[in-house]
């Protein structure tokens, strides 16, 4: 069963990865979707493989103009009911190593950029009478790392912003939830140039709870759930997504069934 049939959705940092796959997903299940991202030539080649409900918008999310071209682009296809603020970049380095201009430049994309598209996606939603923003965080907006300063605030941030917004928003039926994904196999996390991940990909996690990597699908399965109308009465909530990392960590040295 198809559940997105008639949804338009906007993907950020949808060229690859995670949002790739989820744009894949949403348009096996009826959505039509912009691939939003400033990988031009990536975008471009998936929205050709994806077929006639794909296109590509090239998308700053720290810019405000790119962000009314993306909805302008999304209201031209039919009503936006969708924005997946999936777009992210990781920057590792311990404070002390870092400068205001690596904090900002994470800042701006993580952080920045889901508060444009949640604010860029309000009228568009009020006039589609309702719709769903999903928020990607992370394990580390629930928790934190060193060397991840940056990074961690931004998620955070995410996680807090999304609650406020579901406040706001609800009133107009406008849904918002943040997805926080652990370890998975994206560029991000090792991916590039591997078909699947290896052993040596799998053996960070060997304490969780599932000892493995988590796959983009499986972060794809939960946003889809949470762009159709499965959802309705799901909003201001956090869907983890990270194989039981939050849980803690299994200890070789006690009892294990």
């Amino acid at each position: 069963m198809k559940r997105l049939t008639g949804k338009v959705a906007i993907i950020t940092g949808a060229a690859r990865g995670m949002g790739a796959v989820t744009a894949k997903l949403f348009i096996e299940h009826g959505a039509s979707v912009i691939i939003a991202d400033i990988l031009d030539d990536a975008g471009e080649q998936l929205a050709q493989e994806l077929g006639n409900n794909a296109y590509y918008v090239h998308a700053d999310v720290s810019n405000e103009d790119d962000w009314a071209r993306l909805t302008g682009a999304a209201e031209a296809i039919g009503p936006l009911t969708t924005v997946v603020n999936n777009a992210g970049i990781l920057h590792i380095a311990a404070i002390k190593d870092s400068d205001a201009a690596d904090y900002m430049r994470v800042i701006q994309i993580n952080q920045l950029g889901t508060y444009l598209g949640i604010r860029a996606a309000i009228e568009p939603m009020k006039r589609a009478g309702g719709g769903s923003i999903i928020n990607i965080s992370s394990i580390d907006g629930l928790q934190a790392k060193n060397g991840l300063s940056a990074y961690v605030s931004s998620k955070w941030a995410v996680r807090g912003m999304s609650k406020s917004a579901a406040l706001e928003l609800g009133p107009y039926n406008i849904r918002v939830n943040t997805v926080h994904p652990g370890g998975v196999f994206t560029a991000m996390h090792g991916a590039e140039g591997k078909a699947a991940p290896t052993a040596e990909d799998n053996a960070f996690y060997a304490n969780h709870a599932l000892p493995r990597v988590g796959l983009p699908i499986e972060v794809a399965n939960t946003t889809l759930f949470l762009a159709s109308d499965d959802s309705s009465y799901s909003t201001g909530a956090e869907f983890i997504v990270d194989g039981g990392w939050s849980a803690g960590m299994r200890l070789d040295l006690l009892p294990s069934s």
